[in-house]
């Protein structure tokens, strides 16, 4: 073999870029790969499933010819090709579909599974919605708990606010004693070792805060006419009820 010149035109123009004859054999073991497997797949012998659904789909895609003996039964009753069934026209026109069972589960698996899958999504629904309810259901409770909270702070207000007046008023009655010992105000200092005054607190914690409220608003406005709604004391119980709205905060709204 002649040595290459290596001042020649030829070797001037080839590429000797880096790495280049790498890239190259990498493309050119790609494309042969690719023949390779397209020349098996032409090779490959079919399956007898595939050259079943082969020859069932070209045969479902040919029309029917004179050769088929109901077409040819048809024809002679007066049917024509692409003309639905049916003395009026009303039929069909297309043949009813194959449907070709391919796996190997038994009938009405399908149904049962699509049954499954119905319940299943039910199941799911009425989880989110007895979620739902639940959500509905905390945050109504929630409303109903605050708003009682604020309703019993406020009666809260009114029975403290009423037992002022009632010691206010006994007081300007002279009565040094109240008659239940939760009409007045408590002293911040008290004898706590007063066993009577035990029992009053006792006796006293077995009214919820509204019955006292109740008690205390009848005593005001039967002693001493006074309302504690209207914040008026009336003569007698004449003016009391004639001028007076009622004895509840709701009565005076």
């Amino acid at each position: 073999e002649e040595d290459e010149d290596y001042m020649s035109d030829l070797f001037i123009k080839q590429d000797v870029r880096p790495g280049l004859p790498m890239v190259r054999r990498m493309k050119e073991a790609i494309q042969k790969e690719e023949k390779q497997k397209e020349a098996n797949e032409k090779n490959r012998q079919k399956s007898i499933k595939e050259e079943e659904k082969e020859r069932r789909d070209m045969v479902l895609k040919s029309a029917l010819g004179n050769e088929n003996k109901g077409f040819a039964l048809l024809q002679k009753m007066g049917y024509k090709s692409g003309q639905a069934l049916g003395k009026s026209g009303e039929g069909i026109v297309e043949p009813i579909p194959l449907n070709i069972k391919t796996g190997l589960s038994g009938l009405g698996h399908e149904e049962l599974k699509k049954r499954k899958a119905e319940e299943k999504l039910e199941n799911y629904r009425q989880k989110l919605l007895m979620k739902k309810q639940a959500n509905e259901q905390a945050a109504d409770q929630f409303r109903i708990r605050f708003k009682n909270k604020q309703e019993e702070r406020k009666m809260e207000g009114d029975l403290r606010k009423s037992q002022r007046a009632c010691q206010q008023l006994d007081m300007q009655k002279d009565i040094d004693v109240p008659k239940e010992t939760w009409y007045w105000l408590e002293p911040e200092e008290e004898d706590k070792n007063d066993e009577e005054d035990k029992e009053d607190e006792c006796t006293s914690s077995d009214l919820s805060v509204s019955e006292k409220l109740h008690i205390l608003t009848a005593y005001l406005r039967e002693e001493h006419f006074y309302c504690i709604w209207c914040g008026t004391t009336y003569e007698d119980s004449e003016d009391l009820s004639s001028n007076c709205p009622g004895d509840s905060a709701a009565d005076h709204d």
